[in-house]
């Protein structure tokens, strides 16, 4: 599963609040209250971070020091967020790679056996050898 933690800066204003994710250049959004904000930032990034995934980019490091953070406005705050990203592309994702690969037959008849999907196995192991989310 790919989970990541991004902060986010929230600035109230007359209508709720403005939020600004700092390792996301551009990535701003807004929420009439406060937890609105919080799903807005979490849809908001969920979608830049997917975009980064379909285009072949690198995903942006998250600022994980809350002191490493400016905040543009005295009233503002962060808070950490949550991205879970196989859920979200899961559902708005519309890119896919078709691979093919070798395995011994020995190898595909046991995992057939057991039900495997061979896709999501794959992905998991992708995931987990190339660092990402961890």
């Amino acid at each position: 599963m790919l989970k990541l933690i991004y902060p986010a800066c929230f600035y109230p204003n007359k209508n709720g609040y403005t939020v600004d994710i700092p390792d996301m250049p551009g990535c701003v959004t807004e929420g009439g209250s406060f937890s609105e904000a919080i799903e807005m930032a979490v849809d908001a990034a969920s979608g830049w971070v997917l975009d980064c995934i379909e285009e072949g980019e690198e995903i942006p490091k998250a600022t994980m020091n809350v002191n490493e953070i400016k905040l543009e406005y005295p009233d503002g705050i962060v808070n950490y967020i949550v991205l879970d990203m196989d859920s979200y592309a899961e559902k708005y994702g519309d890119k896919s790679v078709r691979k093919n690969c070798t395995i011994p037959a020995w190898l595909n008849t046991a995992a057939e056996k057991e039900n495997i999907n061979f896709s999501s196995v794959l992905q998991q192991a992708l995931i987990e050898r190339l660092n990402i989310g961890q």
